[in-house]
């Protein structure tokens, strides 16, 4: 999908709107639309998600296969991508999972607590060609790591302020529970234990359907699943827990044209005032 110069300056917006709100102690990284494969593979998506991921794939081999392979493709002879090999990356599926093993590594989680601020474009083979479920997205999120109080008082906090988040962009919304896409009958499982459990609320928008409503801002709690992954410890020798606030910026900026219409020119001086647009 292109994507124009009007819609860009909506999700410029958006990120500076989203920047005023950055936790003061919340470390920044911006990672790339890829990761390596076997953190992936170790930190679960794999096991949850496998139809969802992507794989980086490419020609490998000499100087002469590789040739060959494209001779006889430009020949008719053969289809160039039987020859691909999986390489040692994938397409990031969000932008929070390289952070854990970051944080594991730079030692025990101190007493406060850790927070981050993460991005980068993600990819997800879905299912759907509506609009609101792109395959190939901007994610942005504010990640918690600490004690189980520490985490469910973070994700309040940010399930409040996201409604007062969608009321200034002039959104209609619903928060409400929610689980993620889990692959197969076991998954089936998994759903319906997250939501047992109220781990994962979403705010809801009607973008292309009410009786639909699209996840913008997802609330997750991960209870101990990232950190004993990555064996990560407090400084009492406890395992800490983790959570996170997700913004999908692509769906947000959707969810603002599809309410406010397709020329921003025209929407409220008070929208143009937040999202800074000229």
């Amino acid at each position: 999908m292109a994507r124009t110069g009007r819609y860009e300056a909506v999700v410029r917006g958006l990120e500076a709107f989203i920047d005023a709100k950055r936790p003061a102690e919340a470390a920044i990284f911006r990672f790339p639309p890829v990761m390596s494969r076997k953190m992936i593979e170790r930190s679960g998506y794999l096991n949850s998600f496998p139809n969802l991921l992507g794989c980086m794939c490419c020609l490998t081999g000499s100087e002469r296969e590789i040739t060959s392979t494209v001779t006889s493709f430009n020949a008719g002879e053969a289809d160039w991508t039987d020859a691909l090999a999986a390489s040692d990356l994938v397409l990031s599926p969000a932008s929070c999972y390289p952070i854990y093993p970051m944080a594991a590594e730079a030692g025990p989680v101190p007493r406060a607590g850790l927070w981050f601020d993460v991005a980068c474009d993600c990819f997800r083979r879905e299912p759907s060609t509506s609009i609101d479920r792109l395959q190939s997205f901007r994610m942005r999120e504010y990640v918690r790591i600490g004690t189980p109080e520490q985490i469910l008082a973070f994700r309040a906090e940010w399930i409040e302020r996201a409604e007062a988040m969608a009321d200034e962009l002039g959104l209609a919304y619903a928060i409400d529970v929610a689980n993620d896409p889990f692959f197969g009958r076991g998954g089936e499982i998994m759903a319906a234990s997250q939501v047992q459990q109220a781990l994962k609320f979403e705010l809801l928008v009607p973008v292309v359907s009410s009786v639909k409503p699209t996840a913008c801002m997802s609330f997750n709690y991960h209870l101990e699943h990232f950190t004993e992954v990555w064996d990560m410890r407090d400084e009492d020798g406890a395992m800490p827990h983790s959570g996170c606030v997700a913004f999908g910026m692509d769906r947000l900026a959707v969810a603002l044209f599809a309410t406010h219409g397709l020329d921003p020119a025209l929407w409220s001086a008070a929208l143009r005032r937040t999202l800074r647009l000229a």
